[in-house]
């Protein structure tokens, strides 16, 4: 338990899950080939990151529903259905935007709990990791 706590904590700092290490986003919407502190790579394989969409769907979508049904609740029985449209339109455009590099590193902390890098999932690994030293 201890040892997801601390890579959860490290990928909702947008740090490097593995090793706490970074900045390993070079902008909001970019991150880093590996990381600069310990060499992982960040994209274990291709594709690796659809997993990430769906969590920053999910965890965005969520939000929205959560928080609708809170405000439709509150002000019940006249809720203010204008401002209900309008965030709504806000916050389904919003929330996926704002989650993005977390649901990213979120997603490698979850896959780093299941599956720990091997030593060809680093930067000065060889190409080939049956030629590993």
């Amino acid at each position: 338990m201890t040892r997801a706590l601390l890579l959860l904590t490290r990928a909702l700092r947008l740090r490097c899950p593995a090793c706490g290490g970074g900045p390993i986003f070079g902008g909001w919407f970019q991150s880093r080939p590996e990381c600069p502190r310990c060499g992982l790579r960040l994209e274990r394989e291709e594709g690796y990151y659809l997993g990430a969409m769906l969590v920053n769907v999910l965890v965005a979508e969520l939000g929205f529903v959560v928080g609708f049904v809170l405000v439709l609740v509150l002000t019940w029985p006249n809720p203010p259905w204008r401002l209900l449209t309008i965030g709504s339109l806000v916050a389904v455009a919003l929330f996926p935007l704002l989650l993005y590099p977390f649901s990213r590193t979120v997603w490698l902390a979850l896959d780093l709990l299941a599956h720990p890098p091997e030593r060809h999932e680093y930067r000065d690994a060889p190409a080939d990791p049956r030629r590993l030293p």
